[in-house]
């Protein structure tokens, strides 16, 4: 006589007694808010680049994130209030890291180790296959560098290759003309304004621009990011 064999049996709906596989399909879909959801598994792998790796962020980063979360002028265009302590950014990167629709990532610097920044996936549905990218912020030093190009290279690779996504958008305020040109550097499309589209901190209303990419025009996109990753990096190597 075969012997039982709990992953092959049927499965009852309750999934009370599921087989480890089938616990790892439940873990996959998410139901968030009454629509179904799907995310990718969590990886702890990070993502590696030339000047930058990706690491899983936790709540645990946020004392080496708080001088450059709490510098104005880095968080000028964010749109939530900047946090005055570290344990205010500690509890809000536990609510972002909680959240089963992002992939949210600690930016270290490969020579040193240093992290000096942050950027996220959210609203990531494989089910449509789209995400989009922000709570982004690098500390102010590094503005200008290879830091944040290689950043959205290594995110991009992730959603497109990865995850296999269709689609990735990114918003910003219509105020902030220094991200609208630093989108349009990076290859992304500007598809139009949702007016009055949310709050800022200080209770006035912004215009989010969108701006997105698809899966078809990655290709190109990644040559163009990969030259400019090397041509900013090429001075710090000298």
């Amino acid at each position: 006589m075969t012997a039982y064999d709990p992953c092959r049996a049927p499965v009852p709906r309750s999934g009370e007694e599921a087989c480890e596989k089938t616990r790892e399909k439940a873990r996959r879909k998410k139901i968030v808010t009454g629509h179904r959801i799907y995310s990718a598994p969590v990886t702890n792998q990070p993502l590696e680049g030339t000047v930058v790796r990706l690491v899983r962020l936790t709540p645990d980063h946020a004392e080496a994130l708080f001088p450059s979360a709490s510098d104005p002028e880095v968080w000028r265009w964010m749109p939530r209030a900047r946090p005055e302590t570290v344990d205010q950014l500690r509890e809000w990167l536990g609510e972002m890291t909680a959240d089963p629709t992002r992939r949210c990532f600690a930016v270290q610097r490969r020579d040193d180790g240093t992290v000096i920044g942050s950027t996220s996936m959210y609203d990531l549905d494989l089910a449509e296959s789209r995400t989009e990218i922000g709570a982004t912020w690098f500390d102010r030093s590094c503005w200008g560098g290879p830091y944040n190009v290689e950043s959205k290279l290594l995110l991009f690779t992730h959603a497109f290759e990865d995850l296999r996504l269709a689609r990735l958008a990114l918003r910003t305020d219509n105020l902030n003309v220094r991200s609208q040109q630093a989108l349009t550097r990076l290859g992304l499309v500007h598809e139009g304004t949702l007016r009055s589209h949310m709050r800022r901190p200080d209770g006035s209303r912004r215009d989010s621009l969108y701006y997105s990419l698809l899966a078809d025009e990655w290709p190109t996109v990644r040559e163009t990011l990969r030259a400019r990753v090397t041509a900013k990096t090429t001075p710090l190597l000298a």
